[in-house]
Order: structure tokens, then sequence, then C-alpha cells
């Protein structure tokens, strides 16, 4: 057992040192080496004194040498393909061509393995959506997702929602319309815009707000009001809506009778305008009979059914408020500022003259005003009635109501004409100018103006020497 295990160590040893030998072998000397020791082992396979250890180190060797031929013959087909490669880089120098951006963008694979197909068939990599002709299906929810909410998977409907005004927001919000409205008079663009807006059960209030707008201002704003709130009348607003608002009114009157005295009397001809047009019902009126303990909201309402009365035939009180100033006829027009004219030269108020002719609501006719004052000074005898035209024209003159282009036009005007006036009026050029230097003196018209103002020349005789001739 002893030798056996000697010639155990011996072979072992004799394996080892022969593998290092080999291995020292292959990389030292290289081709040589091996073709010597390829060699001897054939002359030793010839000869027959081969051992098992010397055949096994000879078939590692024909395998190590076989490795080596493959990666030569692989090194040199990369370098022949790049030199390939160099030359027809250097024929095709431009970098636009087809074959360089296919080189570029190639997706094909470079490791050798595959079909050079791109990966995933197109599908895969950082921002694709997927293969081309893709259809996703619609994922159903997950009951076990920890987001899954059972109440949001019935269909839902999306709408904006306007929260509802309060008082204080309601005011601010419909007194900016109902003002542009007083502007520009169109009921659609109201309509549209309140549509816009949430009410909600403080609806009502909008009719009660443009009719408390309109009292403080104009006839022609009361008008624009009586049509807006007919226009409204089962679009927007209700029926109950124009009750309730016309009853919260006639409660408030006592109120409104401190800045529009003449608020009752405004406000049943509102109620008697909006009932005529189908605004409000019929039985409006009958719900206040002996009802009502406060004495101006039965003036109110006695105003409303007298009117009533008045016009059963008619379906529509049109000139409850009069007609706006542009509409009406131009001879009505010099009409009323002639009596208003005569009505100041009797009281002499320039306050309620003001009034008046703002009340017309034609400043494009106030040229009409200024040439009646002037003809109407030609034709008075005595000199009251220049200063008080002076005047009227001076306060209409600071304080705007006439302007420059009126004044100037209302003059204008009689200078031209005043040829025919010295007809029934012979002393016309001397008292005209009279009146243009008052004028002038109280900075009522411009200089320009008063020297354009025609003169009369004056004729004389001379000496008996001069034989009589006339010269001017």
């Amino acid at each position: 057992i002893y030798v056996t295990l000697l010639q155990v160590q011996n072979v072992n040893y004799m394996r080892s040192t022969v593998k290092y030998s080999v291995f020292s072998l292959e990389q030292g000397k290289g081709e040589e080496d091996e073709s010597y020791g390829s060699d001897d082992l054939n002359e030793l396979e010839v000869n027959g004194n081969w051992t098992p250890q010397e055949k096994a180190l000879h078939e590692a060797r024909l395998k190590a040498k076989a490795k080596r031929r493959l990666r030569k013959s692989s090194s040199r087909d990369s370098n022949r393909e790049s030199i390939s490669d160099s030359v027809s880089g250097e024929l095709s120098t431009d970098p636009h061509s087809p074959k360089s951006k296919n080189a570029v963008n190639d997706r094909k694979s470079r490791t050798g393995k595959g079909r050079g197909l791109p990966k995933k068939g197109g599908a895969g990599g950082k921002g694709v959506w997927g293969a081309a002709g893709m259809v996703y299906e619609v994922e159903e929810p997950d009951a076990k997702d920890p987001n899954y909410d059972e109440s949001s998977q019935v269909n839902t409907i999306y709408a904006t929602v306007v929260p509802e005004l309060d008082e204080r927001e309601l005011e601010k919000t419909i007194n900016p319309i109902v003002q542009e409205y007083f502007e520009h008079g169109d009921t659609k663009e109201v309509e549209m815009l309140l549509r816009e807006l949430n009410l909600g059960h403080h609806k009502y209030e909008f009719s009660s707000l443009a009719v408390s707008l309109s009292l403080e201002g104009k006839a022609s704003h009361r008008e624009l009001t009586s049509r807006l709130l007919s226009d409204l009348s089962g679009k927007v607003l209700s029926e109950k809506d124009m009750s309730r608002a016309f009853d919260k009114m006639l409660k408030e009157l006592p109120d409104l009778i401190l800045d529009t005295p003449e608020a009752p009397q405004m406000l049943g001809q509102f109620i008697a305008r909006a009932i005529a047009d189908h605004a409000l019902p019929m039985s409006f009126l009958d719900c206040y009979k002996g009802k009502v303990d406060c004495d101006h909201a039965r003036a109110a309402l006695d105003r409303a059914s007298v009117l009533l009365s008045m016009k059963t035939k008619i379906m529509r009180l049109d000139n409850v408020w009069g007609v706006g100033g542009g509409q009406r006829p131009v001879k009505h027009l010099i009409k009323e500022m002639n009596l208003l004219l005569k009505e100041y030269l009797v009281s002499g108020e320039l306050s309620e003259a003001e009034h008046c002719l703002r009340d017309l609501e034609v400043p494009h006719f106030h040229h009409e005003l200024v040439y009646e004052a002037v003809v109407m000074a030609l034709e008075s005898t005595g000199d009251t009635a220049l200063q008080m035209m002076v005047k009227l024209l001076k306060a209409f003159w600071q304080t705007g109501l006439i302007t420059l282009d009126q004044m100037n036009r209302g003059f204008q005007r009689v200078y031209d004409e005043l040829a025919e006036i010295s007809l029934d009026v012979p002393h016309a050029h001397s008292i005209m100018e009279t009146f243009v230097d008052l004028c002038y003196q109280d900075s009522v018209i411009t200089k320009q103006l008063r020297d354009s103002c025609p003169t009369r020349g004056r004729k004389r005789f001379v000496s008996e020497g001069d034989g009589g001739l006339v010269k001017s």
C-alpha cells in the first residue's frame, strides 16, 4: 500500500509539471514550439511509447491551437471590413447621403446575433407607443386597487357650477349691467348676461333694482326699463318674479320718495305699463283692493288703475313715458323750445329752463335753442329781453349744456337769415350788433364769431359841391 501511494503521488506530480510546462511553452514561444512539440508527440505515437498523461496533453494542445487560429481569422476579417468602410467613406463624403443616415439611424443589433431586426418589433425602448397596429383594450378597474372608489365608477357628468349671488354681490353685479343698458339699449345682451349669472331665489330683485335706477334717471331710461321688463318676461323672469318685485317696491315707497318725490306716480305708470305688456298678471291690482294702508302705495295703485281704464282699447301704453328725444318730430321740438324760452322770460328761473332743456334729450339740436333765443331777443322791445337772453346763454355755456359747435351754428344761422329778419324788424342789424357785443363781453361767443356778424352800411348825403351824390 505504501508503494502504491508513492506511485500515485509521482503520477500527480508529473501531470502538474507537464501542464505547467505546456502552458509556459504556449505563452512564451508560440507556433514554433507548438510545431516542435507536436512532432515529438507524433514520433512518440509512431514508436508506441505514449502514456495516458501525454495523450491527454496532446489533445489539450490541439484544442488551444484551434482556438488561436479562430481568433486570428476573425480579427483579420474585422480589419478588412474597417478598411473597406474607410475607403467607401472617402469615396462618398456627403454626410446627407442615405447610406450614412442608415448607418447612423440603423436600429439593428451590432452584436452579430439575431436576424438584424429591431428589438421587440419596434415596440420596445423609451418613448415608444407600441408596435404598429396594436390596439389597447379598455382596462377594467380592479376592486383590489387601493385607489379604487366604488362610488366614482358610475357615469360622471362634468358641468360648470356658478355660485349663487348673495344680496351684496347682486347689487354690485346688477347696477353696472343696467347702467350699460341705458347706454346701448340692447335687451338681448342683458338677457345673455343674466343667464350667465346664478341669481337663485334673488332673481326677482333684478326688476326692483332696474326700476329704482330708472326712477333716478330720465324719461328715456324709464322707457328702456319698461321695454327690458317686457322682453325678459317669460324668458328670464316669470310673472311671479315681477309680482314680487313690484310688491317689494310698493313697500319701499316711503324711502324712495326721499330721493324721488314723484316715485308713487312713476311706480304706478310702471305697473300699468307692465300689465299692458303682459309682464304682470291682470289680477295684480285686485290683490291690493282694500288691503293697502300706506298712502304712497295707494296713490301708485290708483295711478295704475286710472291709466289702464283710459287705455282699455290699446294693448301697449307706449307713450306713458313720452317719446324719446331723437324720436320726436322737429316741429314738436321747436315748439317745446319756444315755450321754454317764453316761460323763462316770464319767470326768470335759470334752473327750471336748464331742467326743461335736459328733459328734451336732444343735445344735437341745441343750436335751435340758440337760434330761437337770438331771434326772440331781436323781436323783443327794450333791453330787458336782451340782458335775460345773454344771461341764459351764458348759464348754458358755463354748465356745458350747449357746446361751442352748437353755439356757433345757432349764431351763424341768424347771420345767414338776418336780411329776411330785417324785413319784419327794421333795426335788426343794430340790435344784432349790440347783442353780439354783450355776448362777447360775457365770453359766450368767440372773437371770430363776433367779427363775422354782418353790418348794414350807412348812407349819407355830402355837400352840394359833390353834386348830390350818395356815398356809403
